[in-house]
Parts: C-alpha cells; structure tokens; sequence
C-alpha cells in the first residue's frame, strides 16, 4: 500500500511537471534557445582560437625552416674548415630544431583536423539553432492567433447567440400578443349589441344603419322627376 501510494505520488508530481511545461511551453523554449545560443557563440570563439593557435604554429614552423637551413649553412662551412668540435655542435642544434619543426607539423595536423571537425559541429549547430529559431516566431504566431481565437469566440462574443435567441423569443411572443389582440377586437365586436345590430344590418336583416350610394340617387332621382 505505500509502495502504492509512493507510485501515486510520483506520478502526480510527473503529471504538474508536465502540466507546467505545457502552460510555459513558449517562455520555455525561448530560454533553452538564448541557452543553445550562447553555446554556439562559445563553438565559434573556440573554432576561433584553435585557428589562431594554427596561424601561430604555422609561423613558429617557418620561422624553425628558416632557422634550420641556416644553421646547415653554417654546419657546412664548418665542416669544410675543418671544425669537427663546432661542426658536431651545430649538428646536434640541427637535430633539436627538426625535432621542434616535426612535433609543429605535428601540432599543425592535429590543430587542422580539430578545426574541420569543429567547423563542422558549428555549422550543424548553426542550422539547429536557426530552425528553432524559426520555429519560436512560429509558434509565438500561432500562440498570439490562438489567443485573438479565443477572444473571438470567447464568452463577450457567446452572448450574440444568446441575444439572437432572445429577439427571435420577443418577435414571437410580439406576434402573439397582436395576434391575441385581433381576436379579442373581433369578439368584443361580436358580443356587443351595436356590433350585432350592425352584422344584421349588413345581412339585410332590418332597415340599414347607414345610407348607400343607390338610396342617395334613387332620391335625387325622384327629385328631378317632381320638379318636371
């Protein structure tokens, strides 16, 4: 059961690790990126100084070739004046400089072959830097679009819907109240007896209310038949 319960907790703690990582994905990743950065600034200085301690070694080497075929001169006209003791001395001079200018074509190589293998490593780094580079602006773009998204569809722009449902709501219950109306007009109009006396009247049921327009000319009519 503790055993369990220990499980449980790393798992939990595994869990916020991972939710805190989500929540500051980008931050995050803008900072191992100025980290990769400044490690690739370090890459180019050390390719830097390796290529000067090449340029340096290359000049101790020709200054050793200059000094070595001197010294071999000079050997030489020892030995054609006969100085076997100065001669021997110069001899072992010689052998410490070729000695020097190997261990430098030596160092030479090592420095070459350091280089290249450096130069390349920046290079590789260079395009891993620039890619995630690129791909921050990326996703910092596709952070901010998703934020106007949300605002957008957020809650301030949810109650549109809620409104549209709400007028279409008062038109309908507007519809029924003059439709409501109507029918009380109408019934009022039926239940009163100047209404029904006025319905009879219409049916022909009884003298007329009001005086139509061929009472009006039978009566003039008759008028001008009288006065002739």
């Amino acid at each position: 059961m503790f055993k369990q319960f220990l499980t449980l907790l790393r798992g939990r703690a595994y869990d916020a690790e991972q939710a805190f990582s989500d929540r500051n994905a980008v931050p995050l990743l803008s900072q191992q990126i100025r980290d990769a950065a400044g490690s690739v600034q370090a890459a180019r200085r050390a390719v830097a100084v390796a290529i000067a301690q090449n340029e340096q070694e290359k000049g101790q080497h020709a200054a050793i070739q200059i000094r070595i075929a001197d010294l071999e001169i000079r050997t030489l006209a020892a030995l054609e004046q006969g100085s076997e003791a100065l001669a021997r001395e110069a001899a072992e001079a010689l052998a410490y400089l070729e000695a020097e200018r190997d261990i430098s074509q030596k160092a030479q190589a090592q420095f070459t072959a350091t280089i290249d293998k450096l130069k390349a490593i920046v290079r590789n780094a260079e395009a891993r830097l620039q890619a995630l580079q690129r791909g921050e602006r990326l996703a910092r773009a596709t952070e901010e679009t998703q934020k106007l998204d949300l605002a957008v569809a957020g809650p301030g722009l949810a109650t549109l819907d809620e409104a549209e449902e709400t007028l279409a709501r008062l038109r309908i219950r507007q519809s029924q109240n003059e439709t409501t109306a109507s029918v009380l007009r109408n019934m009022e109009g039926s239940i009163r007896p100047a209404g029904i006396i006025e319905k009879l009247a219409n049916a022909g049921c009884g003298a007329p209310l009001r005086t139509s327009a061929d009472d009006v000319l039978v009566r003039l009519r008759g008028r001008m038949n009288s006065a002739a």
